[in-house]
């Protein structure tokens, strides 16, 4: 696979993520680096805020705030569309917040 794929697949949830990473991480490029920092911000901030949803519905018992999670598949699907024009723009929201973290990726 090429840099641009795995772009694009490291926004398809956990295992599409690790499979990025795995796959490319020996030939990858900026492009790559940049989408796979993105896409893993977006993540743990979507475990966080399902998280915090779910105690937050369970405390108040307004099921309605369960539509909030659909932010975060908005933007996966922004940072997939990112990626397969090959453009390093952060996603919006959070999108900063992740450009320079987890040094791991390079």
């Amino acid at each position: 696979m090429n840099n641009k794929s795995l772009s694009i697949l490291s926004y398809i949830t956990l295992i599409g993520w690790l499979i990025a990473y795995f796959t490319g991480k020996d030939q990858a490029n900026d492009l790559l680096k940049y989408h796979l920092r993105q896409s893993l911000g977006l993540l743990i901030a979507g475990l966080l805020l399902s998280i915090g949803l779910n105690i937050l519905m369970a405390i108040t018992s307004l099921y309605s705030l369960g539509y909030l999670s659909l932010v975060v598949l908005v933007l996966l699907i922004i940072g997939a569309i990112n990626a397969a024009n090959e453009v390093k723009k952060p996603l919006p929201i959070i999108g900063k917040m992740f450009e320079n973290k987890f040094s791991f990726i390079g």
